[in-house]
């Protein structure tokens, strides 16, 4: 078996750094359970990728095999609402700057979760069977040569809009959720690194989808990190979750307030999961996330909600970001 207690795995992360030892893990955003796997290219029960490196294979043998459609049926307006307001309630209580609000969406698809991981584009994926595939555009840390740097993703668009790149890049809500979660990331950066500072700041990725592109705005935070990192990527790691571009600012009451809205644990979506080759560790957040449960598979997105936010806008985003990652 390969999922531990989450602590377990910080501390199996940590010997394995110090032994310069290969892993790939996964830690649930309630941070109670994980996933462990030495030596993962030689896996065969959970299939992985992370930038191209991993053990899917080939791509092109899964090319055309099934039908492509995602059938969604979204929450409803007002439901979506009664969670916003809750959101809301502790916006203006100045409990919390940002709060991340998720839902989760009944989806149908001809494809198996197995089919959806052969088949998508995305930088970092994850398939676990009979319980989720993750298609992540969303870097969570990368850790190398002494330097770690991260890179949060705030706001998104669809790139057919007129103007959508000023249109995504002037918007004032996006704009301080953006603001807001690189502060957050730097904060949380410098619990083990020096020098941290912001190097890229809102910049944009074209993502492709079923539906059309879209466009991500994203900035890039590093810092310099000790001699004899490596022993304790663990700490490091764990030390910042849960990651911040999912949970809110600050943290602490921020995750009260997620609770109240969501009603339920999130499990591994919008927890984060990584490899290491030895060297280096590059991770992401489990975003993009098609989970099997309850004899159903549901589809799990969501946005940030600030006090500028407009409640239609963010439940129209919510749903935007309901697609299968397929050109």
């Amino acid at each position: 078996m390969c999922f531990f207690d989450a602590g377990r795995v910080r501390e199996m992360m940590n010997a394995c750094g110090a032994q310069g030892r290969p892993f790939l893990f996964a830690v649930d955003f309630e941070m109670r359970e994980g996933i462990f796997i030495k030596d993962p290219l030689a896996c065969t029960s959970v299939g992985f990728s992370v930038n191209g490196v991993g053990n899917r294979g080939e791509r092109s043998a899964a090319v055309g095999r099934g039908e492509a459609a995602l059938e969604a049926s979204p929450i409803g307006f007002d439901a979506y609402a009664r969670r916003f307001d809750v959101v809301r309630r502790g916006l203006l209580r100045g409990d919390s700057f940002l709060t991340n609000l998720t839902v989760r969406t009944p989806v149908k698809t001809e494809l198996s979760l197995h089919d959806i991981f052969l088949r998508a584009r995305a930088p970092y994926l994850l398939y676990v069977p009979g319980r989720f595939v993750c298609f992540s555009p969303e870097r969570f840390v990368r850790i190398a040569d002494g330097r770690i740097s991260t890179n949060p993703m705030k706001g998104t668009i669809n790139a057919s809009l007129p103007d959508a790149r000023q249109r995504i890049l002037d918007d004032p809500k996006e704009t301080a959720e953006h603001h807001t979660i690189v502060d957050l990331l730097r904060n949380d950066l410098s619990i083990h690194a020096s020098r941290v500072g912001v190097e890229r700041f809102r910049y944009i990725d074209r993502i492709a989808t079923r539906r059309g592109d879209i466009l991500q705005v994203s900035s890039e935070i590093a810092g310099l990190l000790p001699e004899g990192y490596r022993a304790r990527l663990g700490d490091i790691l764990f030390d910042m979750l849960p990651a911040g571009s999912v949970s809110g600012a600050p943290k602490s009451s921020t995750l009260r307030i997620i609770r109240e809205a969501e009603k339920e644990p999130r499990g591994y979506y919008t927890g984060v999961f990584g490899y290491f080759d030895g060297r280096m560790l590059d991770s992401a957040v489990l975003i993009r996330f098609i989970e099997e449960a309850d004899g159903r598979l549901w589809f799990r997105s969501g946005g940030g909600v600030t006090a500028y936010s407009d409640c239609r806008a963010e439940y129209e985003e919510v749903i935007e970001k309901v697609y299968l990652p397929f050109v």
